[in-house]
């Protein structure tokens, strides 16, 4: 007895230590995974980068520093709370940190294709499926609003979570044990993602489907996705006082509602699915009839090859007859979810790209599904061979196979389309703030603080409030900006450049700011000889100085030393003598007239120099300093 329970204890032992050893390499495994997938989100979407703050973007900055906690949460146009709270502790970890913004939607991106990584494994039964999912889920050319905005962190977490909801009701659908604790699990995420974005209520509907085809019994389980979907429109009245979801551009669905519409949407959808980019370049970036000829033959072959997975499908369907009902149900649900989603975003005025990922996500994982189903994970019947002692399915090679040349053409596809992101609506005003921000924030930093700015001409649209709230996101804890913005037309409606201005000038050709505060500082008064752009003259000096518009050109003398009474200036114009003016005071004003906006050039001869000078920049010595103010 005691050899019998040594032994038994010994192979607990082992088998302990063998799922040991499998848990461990499996954790490694998942985080290299994991790290993969993040590593590539920065890999395709380099380039892409928040430096300033723009749009809506802006507008959610300043409620969140200007309005109370709960008024930000529930701002009273929308119910958006889970996302707004999600949205509050990006902005606290971010701070006045702007660029970090794009590598905080990098790593929440690279997490939710880790996400579809795991979905997509356990539709098909295979991690290489499932990796390839990911990447496709990265490359996709729809997350361009998920990376390139503050916003976009609302549509990836409802994404998240809606991809979420087919995963666990897949679970519910085809598992016994854990099946129950999976749908009540999709429910929580279902509450979750109508605060998220409110487009996401008509995933009620989901829910039937796995019931009917369940038979379930248990009418606790019936009534609880319609009591969550009437609670969600309660707190909806409660906090935005109507039960219609809100649209775009101020309107809401239930008064711009087309019939007509919905319908032309649903079938744009449908070919955005395909590859195919309808609707104008504002919104998709390039439309489909637009592309080049080899786009358009590589979205062919990869509709083909998803022609092909199907079939294969299809016949796998015809060969496992005894197991066809699961098959079709499991299809019914993944095509059902991919409508209901196509539905939520056809009700609005107007159909952005970005709004199709979650659709393009779940056709990927019926994808990978069909692979499986192809492949034989569910299926231990149809042709296979055995390869150093591994046994592979012949169907799925053949799927993995078309999976991976579909990805390779995804791979042209998608940086295709990638390539026209600056037709978007949004993105050239972003490239115009990021621009403002490098040539203000970014070049001067800190010392940004008290200065004046001047954009010439504003054709790009910036109001006067933007402009001080942009400069707001830089300070710390939102404090206000000890910065002014003004917008003029010409340089003549400023005087002389102080120390203290930035003077930006557009270039639409780039989308694009200038910092031109230097050569308008040499412009409106340049140093020929002798001086300096701090102020400091030497004993002969001579400048050209623009006149304002009033044509007087003031020259504010210091002399920072014990006068003698011997000291004088002789100031010539144009050749003229102009003024001889004898330096008595530490202080005086000199005013010479000229015409309106004419440049002059301006000579002066000093008898004296600064004895206490501790430097000699030219061959003359320091003698005074002149600031020049002409209005």
């Amino acid at each position: 007895m005691g050899t019998e329970k040594k032994n038994r204890k010994e192979k607990q032992n082992v088998e302990y230590r063998r799922r040991t050893m499998v848990l461990r390499y499996r954790w490694k495994e998942e985080v290299l995974v994991c790290g993969a997938l993040i590593v590539f989100a920065f890999l395709v979407n380099a380039g892409i980068q928040i430096h300033g703050l723009a749009g809506d973007d802006l507008y959610l900055w300043q409620n969140f520093f200007e309005d109370s906690f709960w008024r930000f949460l529930f701002p009273g146009e929308n119910s958006r709370f889970f996302y707004h709270l999600a949205a509050c502790l990006e902005f606290i970890f971010v701070g006045n940190h702007i660029s970090w913004f794009v590598p905080v939607n990098l790593v929440i991106n690279g997490l939710i294709a880790y996400t579809v990584f795991r979905a997509a494994r356990r539709f098909s039964g295979s991690g290489a499926v499932g990796f390839v999912c990911g990447i496709l889920y990265l490359l996709s050319r729809m997350s361009y609003y998920q990376i390139s905005q503050v916003y976009g962190l609302m549509e990836s977490l409802g994404l998240w979570a809606a991809v979420a909801i087919l995963y666990y009701l897949y679970r519910y659908l085809n598992e016994n044990e854990e099946g129950d604790s999976c749908y009540f699990v999709a429910c929580g995420l279902y509450f979750i993602v109508c605060f998220i974005n409110e487009r996401y209520m008509v995933l009620v509907m989901a829910f039937l489907l796995p019931l009917l085809f369940r038979k379930e019994k248990r009418i606790l389980n019936w009534l609880t996705p319609a009591f969550l979907f009437l609670l969600v429109q309660f707190v909806r009245i409660l906090t935005t006082g109507t039960l219609s979801p809100a649209g775009v551009d101020g309107t809401y669905v239930l008064e711009s509602l087309r019939l007509g519409q919905v319908l032309e949407f649903l079938l744009w959808q449908l070919l955005y699915l395909l590859g195919i980019n309808m609707g104008p370049a504002s919104l998709c970036g390039q439309p489909w009839v637009e592309t080049s000829r080899l786009l358009k033959l590589a979205v062919t072959l990869e509709g083909m090859i998803t022609l092909s997975i199907f079939v294969l499908f299809i016949i796998r369907l015809v060969c496992d007859w005894t197991n066809i009902g699961s098959y079709v149900k499991n299809a019914a649900l993944f095509v059902g979810f991919i409508v209901l989603c196509m539905l939520s975003s056809s009700v609005t005025i107007r159909l952005e790209m970005r709004w199709i990922y979650v659709s393009m996500t779940a056709a990927w994982l019926f994808l990978a599904y069909m692979c499986g189903v192809v492949t034989g994970h569910s299926y231990e019947g149809g042709q296979s061979f055995e390869w150093k002692g591994i046994r592979y399915h012949r169907g799925g090679l053949i799927s993995l196979a078309l999976l991976t040349a579909y990805l390779a053409l995804t791979f042209y596809t998608e940086n295709y389309y990638r390539g026209f992101y600056q037709n978007l609506s949004f993105w050239e005003k972003q490239q115009e703030y990021n621009s403002l921000a490098d040539q203000t924030w970014g070049r001067y930093g800190g010392e940004l603080s008290g200065k004046r700015i001047y954009i010439l001409k504003n054709t790009y649209g910036i109001s006067q409030g933007d402009a001080e709230t942009f400069f707001q996101t830089f300070e710390a804890n939102g404090e206000d900006a000890d910065i002014s913005v003004y917008f003029v037309d010409s340089i003549r409606d400023f005087g002389q450049v102080a120390q203290n201005m930035v003077i930006l000038r557009e270039d639409p050709e780039h989308q694009a700011y200038q910092d031109i505060t230097s050569m308008v500082r040499e412009l409106k008064c340049e140093g020929i000889y002798g001086y300096y752009p701090d102020g400091w003259m030497d004993e002969n000096a001579k400048m050209r100085v623009m006149a304002g518009s009033t044509g007087d050109i003031v020259l504010e003398l210091l002399y920072p030393d014990a006068t003698t009474g011997r000291e004088v200036m002789n100031i010539s114009m144009d050749g003229w003598q102009a003024a001889s003016v004898k330096i008595d005071q530490s202080i005086l004003y000199v005013t010479l007239k000229t015409l309106p906006y004419r440049t002059v050039e301006l000579e002066f001869e000093n008898n004296f120099y600064l004895g206490s000078a501790q430097e000699q920049r030219g061959s003359d010595r320091l003698s005074i300093m002149v600031n020049v103010t002409a209005d």
